[in-house]
């Protein structure tokens, strides 16, 4: 006898699994607490095997027969209907891990453990922003130069072309990434390389004449502000670090006893994820004498105003350079680093040693991890001679007044 859709709308739970025939194989199997599954028996290749065809309500008595009939003719037509049931879902699961999105997630994880968290979380937020909600879903390996620069335009058309040059630069090394995995064939993000609009880069305002210099030396000594403000901008155009490593240096990284005292700073708050050392002139180990009494008591050895857990802002330290009197095109904190390298380089010392010295550049991260010593005797020279010329400068500034 058929079953209706009253009969099996009605049914309650009994406690005991059931089972309710409506004819050509297909049954309603009813579990001990209620639920209702639609089942098909079926004999194929000589044996018996059971299809599942779905769950009540959402797949009614009529959807039910209907997929019933379905299988009847694949296995006429010599097709088990549960292998194919198989190979379809395993086919979805595949084309779920071969979409843009999943690829980029899989990069991004791949890549997280050798870039910093602000680095990290910037990549995934333009990616997450811009590119899931458009491409995310499609196959990777069906997204074309016009589909991806349609994106890009997205960005572009908000005034972000520099950000839109970089997501490029992202995207075609997740193409390539998919390519190496089988999921993609070319990089598309290739052809892009002339599409977008030009970026006019801007350089960090950063002073270059020597005797501006010496002047914001002197400027900086005479600052009357806050001590340990004083202190990171002295010390800044000796060790001419990135803002961020100088504002979180901590007093544990650096070895001042001996006669090679150095800062040490840990791999995960540098840009490449590589340990950088940099040696400390005589002038720097005299700054941090003087500023030890202030901030022991804290890990950093510029703490926060508000917090010594916590260290200085960069606007503090861009905040004071304003109240010296210097603008945003005259100088910045990230300036005293373009200031060195440009001296440096006038003077003549050994290119490679600066880059080091800046910490630019080694993307190899194997190679990276020691690379810190790398020219270490001819940069601790160099590093105790741009001091003795900083204070040259000063020098000279002061004879002038």
């Amino acid at each position: 006898m058929k079953l209706t859709d009253t009969f099996v709308r009605n049914l309650k739970a009994l406690g005991e699994i059931k089972k309710y025939s409506d004819g050509e194989g297909l049954y309603l199997h009813l579990s001990p607490t209620g639920g209702k599954l639609w089942r098909m028996g079926y004999r194929f290749g000589g044996k018996q095997k059971t299809l599942s065809l779905g769950a009540y309500p959402a797949v009614g008595l009529k959807d039910a027969r209907k997929r019933r009939d379905e299988a009847k003719a694949m296995i006429a037509a010599g097709v088990d209907p549960g292998e194919q049931k198989k190979a379809a879902k395993a086919a979805l699961i595949a084309a779920a891990k071969n979409t843009f999105e999943a690829v980029a997630r899989e990069w991004h994880a791949l890549q997280s453990p050798k870039w910093v968290e602000s680095h990290r979380a910037n990549i995934l937020s333009g990616l997450q922003k811009d590119f899931f909600p458009h491409i995310g879903r499609m196959p990777i390996g069906d997204v074309t130069a016009s589909v991806l620069l349609s994106v890009l335009r997205r960005i572009e058309a908000r005034n972000a072309p520099k950000t839109a040059k970089k997501m490029r630069q992202t995207c075609g090394q997740i193409f390539r990434y998919a390519i190496a995995t089988g999921r993609a064939e070319r990089d598309p993000a290739v052809d892009l390389r002339d599409a977008l609009t030009p970026v006019r880069t801007k350089s960090f305002a950063s002073l270059k004449d020597p005797q501006a210099i010496g002047a914001l030396l002197r400027n900086i000594d005479a600052y009357e502000g806050n001590i340990i403000v004083r202190s990171a901008l002295q010390m800044a155009p000796y060790v001419f670090v990135r803002p961020g490593e100088l504002r979180r240096a901590e007093w544990a990284e650096f070895i001042l006893e001996g006669e090679t005292p150095e800062w040490r700073i840990p791999a995960e708050r540098m840009k490449m994820k590589a340990m950088h050392l940099v040696p400390l002139s005589r002038q720097v180990v005299a700054i941090l004498e003087v500023l030890r009494p202030y901030s022991q008591h804290s890990r950093y050895l510029f703490p926060s105003m508000r917090a010594a857990s916590a260290p200085i802002s960069d606007m503090t330290l861009l905040g004071a350079l304003r109240r010296l009197g210097y603008t945003k095109d005259e100088m910045t904190v990230h300036g005293f680093r373009s200031m060195a390298s440009t001296l440096l380089n006038e003077q003549g010392y050994n290119r490679d040693w600066i880059e080091r010295q800046l910490a630019h550049g080694e993307r190899n991260s194997v190679r990276a991890a020691y690379n810190y010593a790398e020219y270490l005797p001819e940069r601790r020279r160099m590093m105790q001679e741009w001091a003795d010329y900083l204070d040259e400068l000063r020098a000279e500034a002061g004879s002038k007044m």
